[in-house]
């Protein structure tokens, strides 16, 4: 049995998608960090099946919005002496701006390069997102 102590002070990220640990701790340049980290993959999960974690014994600053976008299932727990102080549910957000590239090649932002993208959520359920400019179609997944 693989066993990982308990943080003091820090961060979990929880509940992520198994096989998306290793992208979110790259995005947030853990690779590079100068404190204790943990990746935990395929870890067993009674609301999943399988699940992937990252345990920060430090805290950071990090965009939630794109870690929601990445998976919109994930849980931020803030620790402090070893307990759960705070608990953030993560979800798609609503609008999303300079992360996604529109690749319609006829839309205002392709053409004109200081328009920032932006996209509006139109469908949660399918994870689903439309250009505020052009209306074109693209899910978080791409």
């Amino acid at each position: 049995m693989l066993y990982i102590d308990s943080i003091h002070r820090g961060i979990v990220i929880d509940h992520i998608k198994a096989g998306c640990g290793l992208s979110i701790f790259k995005y947030l340049k853990l690779d590079e960090a100068d404190y204790t980290v943990a990746l935990i993959m395929n870890a067993p999960s009674k609301k999943y099946g399988k699940k992937d974690l990252i345990k920060i014994e430090n805290t950071i600053d990090m965009d939630l919005t794109i870690l929601g976008l990445i998976d919109p299932n994930i849980t931020i727990n803030i620790i402090d002496d070893e307990k759960i102080v705070k608990k953030i549910k993560l979800s798609l957000p609503k609008k999303v701006e300079g992360l996604i590239k529109c690749k319609n090649p006829r839309c205002v932002t392709s053409e004109e390069r200081d328009i920032e993208h932006k996209f509006v959520l139109v469908d949660e359920d399918k994870g689903i997102y439309k250009c505020e400019y052009c209306e074109q179609i693209y899910t978080w997944e791409e």
